[in-house]
């Protein structure tokens, strides 16, 4: 039975105030982990919406507001290319934030894409649970994990009917996905679901549909792997654009902002 979750909906009118609105809470969020731990840990994920966040990052007000030597960086997933491949999540991170940013270069943890898929997937394991300072069978909690979602309802990279969904003890995996005729790494999602702010960017008329299928739907999380992201706070942040929204049944929207409930 899946948990019951508190669903934050953050309704923008378009692409650059979804970046904007997703900019703040990396900020907030990295601000508040920092004053309360002394470190944030952060997970992101590659596309063309974080892409534009990253950005506004290293941009003013945000970098010179932001803690960067207290963040330590991590990736959600990654393809199996080299860093300086057009496809790198990491390599589009690095050009369009990284470069530009006083975040040092031991805080930042990459997926190894250029190695052989499992035994990057097991390093990236140790680099977590040595960077977290986890023992025995412990999992770690980031503070921020920024989600996308795919047009057949993957997330991360657990594609719909990949073996990857049944994987409930390691951090990190090693996924073929058949679909792509690849192989990828990527969190599992019992990790995922361990965030404190858990975050699904997602905007344009094309995402309206799943998105609608994947929060209001039938459970199907085999289908729709973006379903399983129920986390253990009990609350998700969706940040939209009036677009992707479009289709999704919500109580009225103040000042941008609404909730649901999944149950």
């Amino acid at each position: 039975m899946p948990r019951r979750v508190e669903v934050s909906v953050r309704v923008s009118s378009g692409a650059g105030e979804v970046a904007k609105a997703t900019a703040d809470l990396f900020a907030k969020a990295a601000a508040d982990a920092v004053k309360t731990r002394g470190v944030a840990r952060i997970a992101i994920s590659g596309g063309s919406t974080p892409k534009a966040v990253f950005a506004l990052l290293a941009s003013e007000p945000y970098v010179g507001q932001i803690p960067w030597a207290q963040i330590q960086l991590f990736w959600v997933d990654e393809r199996c290319v080299g860093p300086d491949d057009p496809d790198s999540n990491y390599g589009m991170t690095k050009k369009a934030m990284l470069d530009s940013v006083p975040l040092p270069a031991a805080n930042v943890h990459r997926m190894e894409g250029e190695m052989d898929p499992a035994e990057a997937a097991s390093r990236y394991e140790a680099e977590i649970r040595n960077t977290f300072k986890l023992e025995g069978a412990q999992t770690p909690t980031f503070d921020l994990i920024l989600l996308g979602m795919g047009d057949d309802g993957h997330t991360a990279s657990l594609f719909p009917h990949t073996e990857g969904l049944d994987e409930l003890a390691r951090i990190v995996i090693a996924n073929h996905v058949p679909q792509k005729d690849t192989w990828r790494m990527t969190l599992t999602w019992p990790v995922i679901t361990q965030g404190r702010e858990v975050a699904f960017l997602i905007e344009g008329a094309a995402k309206a549909e799943i998105l609608h299928t994947v929060m209001q739907g039938k459970y199907d999380p085999e289908t729709y792997p973006s379903q399983l992201i129920r986390p253990a706070s009990g609350r998700l942040t969706l940040m939209l654009d009036t677009a992707s929204a479009a289709k999704l049944e919500l109580p009225p929207v103040v000042n941008g902002v609404t909730t649901m409930e999944l149950s």
